[in-house]
């Protein structure tokens, strides 16, 4: 499902080039749960954001669902993400112009889905949101945003759900709801899940668990 060869990411800093990324390679199989941990710092937001073509690497080749990122414009990688990708990030990313409803329909309505709406009400109620999807993000809780983000992102049955740091931002107790959350929907719709977090005994509910530190991947012991 997912591929990395050789992958990393350069940037300038004013003492020269920075390596955020530095010679990853990686595979996921589908339907696999993988964790990324490691402290903050060590690349892995970087790494996510590639491995899902948000980003494009300074070298190194790059594949998901059979399709080469790395040989793609941003065009071509917007496409795949549309196609493939659902995305949980630490702050949310809801459109504060948008209803919970309206966030949720919204990649839907991107692809042409017809039935945008129906799909966004039935994935809010599942969420536990049926009764809020009229509401504004600045109007709910940082749970309730984060849920329906996650929403958002399971509604089109993405081949791969990345997420970055979903509890970040939340306390303990709502942060325990949304993890359960997360692995319920991943459960459910039997996609391929790429976790990344700092939290340890979040990385080890994942079936494999990789460790980055200083911008290199490596197996966690006992992994």
């Amino acid at each position: 499902m997912l591929r990395a060869e050789q992958v990393s990411r350069q940037v300038s800093s004013p003492e020269g080039p920075l390596t955020i990324v530095d010679a990853v390679s990686l595979e996921v199989r589908e339907r696999e749960s993988v964790a990324i941990a490691g402290p903050s710092g060590a690349g892995k937001s970087t790494l996510l954001a590639l491995l899902a073509g948000l980003d494009v690497a300074s070298s190194g080749r790059i594949w998901l669902a059979g399709e080469e990122l790395s040989a793609l414009d941003e065009d071509g990688r917007a496409r795949v993400r549309a196609a493939h990708v659902g995305f949980v990030f630490q702050s949310f990313h809801l459109l504060p112009a948008l209803t919970a409803l309206e966030n949720v329909m919204l990649p839907l309505e991107l692809a042409g889905r017809g039935d945008a709406r129906e799909r966004a009400h039935a994935m809010l109620a599942r969420v536990g949101l049926a009764a809020r999807q009229g509401h504004y993000p600045r109007q709910l809780s940082g749970g309730e945003q984060q849920r329906v983000a996650m929403a958002r992102a399971a509604v089109g049955e993405p081949a791969v759900l990345f997420a970055d740091e979903p509890t970040g931002n939340l306390d303990a107790a709502t942060g325990e709801r949304i993890i359960a959350l997360l692995f319920e929907l991943n459960a459910a719709s039997r996609t391929t899940l790429v976790l990344v977090t700092h939290d340890r005994a979040l990385a080890a509910r994942c079936g494999r668990v990789l460790d980055m530190e200083g911008g290199r991947l490596r197996p966690s012991p006992g992994a």
